[in-house]
């Protein structure tokens, strides 16, 4: 508790024990290390027999005069290093010095961390010392820490390493959400709201203005990211940048060849709209990549491939396919739109890009616009024209009948192209929004097999099951119920877990929609294997308990899900044009 003080010429339990034990008169022995140790103060000495007569203990005198110092210094400390004299940092250096051997005297220590804390450069050996003795690290301010850190990867892949891993489980819970909603999802929280979570926000903290720390941090989501294929490193490799930018870290920002386009990007990612304006400002930024900097592709494409950046400019690209349409104009002819695909297909290839360490911008495949977006027009076109025919008095329908199938050039390009098969999983996405029922038990089957699987990514059916409380009352037809299920989910749940969880997420909620008989098979058919893990066997015990109360009181009444989906749907011409949907 004491050490230290011998180093410091100040005596100790121990000196005291060693004068009591060759003394002969203990009493004045006594009196005479209080007078050496005690407040050298004169005044002081006629004032102690007056609070010995008050029953004062001399311990907590000298206590509170010590907490009233140490409270002083401090305060001192803090002013020095605020100050702008020239040597103040020769000042704290000193006062380091002078206090750094009582560092673990609980009473002093405070103070010691204190001029620690704000040392620009502590000494090489006092960070040493630090770092080697666990107990003073752990209470050591983070501007010490990052000191230690900076020098020191495997320490700072330590601390970070942990919350690295619950911004994953953070995520992934999200996609797993209990609640199912089109107009609350996984894509609802703005990205200011992002940024102030608790992850974001401790990472933020550790950095502070030190570049190399966030290079280090880059790196390893870059690591993770390339380990893992997790596209949730690429969210967090944007929000910790306009994290920075928010703190107005100039230090780190300034010198980031990506913070530019990533502001930009993170407006559009507000509004989830890429308007002409910040595309064209995208643009630039994509094009002013010089000779010799190709490697900042690299991170360019980590920050498109973030989902939130995907999902803004896909929506984007389905919203000028139909002004498209409404002016009877070709995919080819619009340059916003060959930038949004070329912003995709960039994000699309960024593992290949950083795995291969090839950093050049890859080639967009130009049949996805010559071959597939015409077809997926021509999709567009089928149900549209069914929709409008439905409304027409019977006289005046024509007599062709809804298309059972899709072009081929649509079913090709979803297994064979990663952005053409994004696309066309949007489009279902929005028919789904539109509660168009037939479209949607026509585009289904088709997902059963995509590219890389993609029609089965948690982040698809987290949308997908949301999509469907729109048409909770279709449930309730055994040929819709065999579309969703037989036709798409059940082709993949039993090999692929969280289809598993999806299914029963999404019957949680609509149980109570689907035909009886139907929902029995669907409980025994989805019933976990012993090796599933827990989160299956939760929801599965979960279902068949609503099932149970299901059959011993009435279902509740339904309430309609809100219309109010944020879109505006672009105005079909009356001319002979091809018809379009709104989107």
């Amino acid at each position: 508790m004491f050490a230290g003080l011998p180093e410091l010429g100040i005596s100790n339990g121990e000196d005291l024990k060693e004068t009591l034990t060759n003394c002969t008169e203990p009493l004045k022995a006594i009196d005479q290390f209080q007078m050496e140790n005690g407040i050298l103060l004169p005044t002081l000495q006629s004032a102690l027999p007056f609070l010995d007569l008050h029953g004062t203990p001399r311990l907590e005198f000298h206590q509170s005069v010590f907490d009233e110092l140490r409270d002083k210094l401090m305060e001192r400390v803090a002013t020095i290093a605020e100050g702008k004299e020239d040597d103040r940092y020769g000042k704290l250096e000193e006062l380091l010095e002078k206090s750094f051997p009582l560092v673990k005297m609980p009473s002093i220590q405070p103070v010691v961390m204190q001029v620690l804390k704000h040392l620009p450069k502590v000494p090489e050996k006092k960070l040493k010392m630090v770092m080697a003795d666990k107990e003073l690290y752990k209470v050591c301010a983070v501007e010490v820490k990052r000191q230690i850190w900076q020098d020191n990867q495997a320490l700072f892949g330590d601390e970070v390493s942990p919350l690295l891993k619950q911004y994953i489980v953070e995520k992934e819970a999200a996609l797993f959400s209990s609640d199912l909603s089109i107009l609350h999802n996984f894509f609802s929280p703005s990205p200011k709201t992002r940024r102030q979570g608790e992850v974001v926000l401790k990472l933020t903290q550790m950095i502070g203005k030190n570049v190399k720390l966030y290079d280090m941090v880059l790196q390893f989501l870059r690591t993770l990211f390339l380990r893992t294929r997790n596209v949730h490193y690429c969210t967090l490799r944007a929000e910790l940048l306009m994290s920075l930018h928010d703190l107005d870290i100039s230090e780190i920002c300034s010198v980031d060849p990506c913070h530019k386009f990533t502001w930009c990007l993170d407006a559009c990612i507000r509004e989830k709209f890429v308007d002409g304006k910040r595309a064209r400002e995208l643009q630039g930024f994509l094009d002013g990549v010089k000779k010799g900097q190709e490697q900042v592709l690299g991170d360019l494409s980590m920050i498109l491939c973030d989902p939130f950046a995907c999902n803004t400019l896909v929506l984007s690209i389905i919203k000028n396919l139909q002004e498209l349409l409404s002016q009877d104009a070709l995919p080819r002819d619009s340059s916003d739109l060959m930038l949004l695909l070329r912003m995709l297909s960039l994000g699309q290839g960024a593992w290949d890009m950083i795995d291969s360490q090839v950093f050049k911008e890859p080639r967009l495949d130009l049949e996805v616009v010559t071959r597939f977006l015409p077809a997926m027009m021509s999709v567009v076109v089928d149900d549209h024209t069914f929709i409008v025919e439905q409304k027409l008095p019977s006289e005046e329908k024509s007599s062709l009948s809804y298309p059972t199938t899709l072009p081929d050039a649509f079913i090709r390009y979803l297994q064979e192209n990663r952005v053409a098969c994004e696309m066309g999983l949007y489009y279902v996405l929005h028919i789904a929004k539109l509660r168009n029922k037939n479209a949607l038990q026509r585009l289904l089957p088709s997902l059963v097999e995509t590219y890389n699987d993609m029609a089965f990514g948690d982040i698809f059916l987290h949308l997908l099951t949301g999509h469907l409380t729109l048409l909770s009352d279709e449930f309730g037809s055994e040929d819709f119920c065999s579309v969703v299920f037989d036709g798409f989910l059940l082709t993949s749940y039993s090999s692929k877990e969280n289809v598993h969880r999806h299914a029963l997420r999404m019957l949680l909620h609509l149980h109570h929609k689907v035909l009886p008989s139907y929902m029995e098979t669907l409980v025994k058919t989805l019933e976990p294997p012993k090796q599933s893990s827990e989160p299956v066997k939760e929801l599965y015990t979960q279902l068949t308990e609503k099932l149970e109360a299901q059959k011993k009181s009435p279902p509740p009444p339904d309430e309609p899900p809100s219309l109010d989906l944020g879109l505006h749907p672009v105005t079909v011409p009356t001319t002979a044009a091809t018809p379009t949907t709104p989107i």
